[in-house]
């Protein structure tokens, strides 16, 4: 089985955040054992962004790091484990709500297809990317 970045890199629509966790300097930590629970926007969630901003963001590796991890979670929290919850704490340190109760939301994103495991982890893709606060 791919470790999480693998199935990033192998996928098709995740090249704008392969880039990113390239440029942020995030790739030994997302392959490392985990466990982690990664919510990972596609091309078209970092299209959604204002222009430049994806630009701007790779030209700031801590602020576009920090972004990044706001995005992940530590142990591996499939849909089930996260219906049972309201927020999850990310390895930014910020809280990320969630929402199972129509459809899979997490923050202002919906998840566009959830459980998708991985060596060290889980993916579950949305469609937007999520910030903080």
């Amino acid at each position: 089985m791919a470790n999480i970045v693998e199935i990033a890199v192998n996928t098709e629509g995740f090249s704008t955040l392969v880039a990113a966790v390239q440029a942020a300097g995030l790739v030994e930590a997302l392959q490392s054992p985990g466990p982690f629970t990664v919510f990972a926007p596609t091309d078209d969630a970092f299209a959604k962004l204002p222009p430049g901003t994806v630009q701007t963001l790779v030209q700031n590796p801590p602020q576009l790091a920090r972004i990044l991890k706001y995005h992940v979670v530590s142990g591996k929290l499939n849909r089930a484990d996260l219906a049972e919850l309201e927020t999850v704490t990310s390895l930014e340190g910020a809280p990320i709500p969630i929402d199972c109760t129509d459809e899979f939301e997490v923050k202002n994103s919906t998840v566009v297809a959830a459980d998708i495991e991985a060596d060290n982890g889980i993916v579950h893709v949305i469609d937007n990317v999520i910030l903080m606060g």
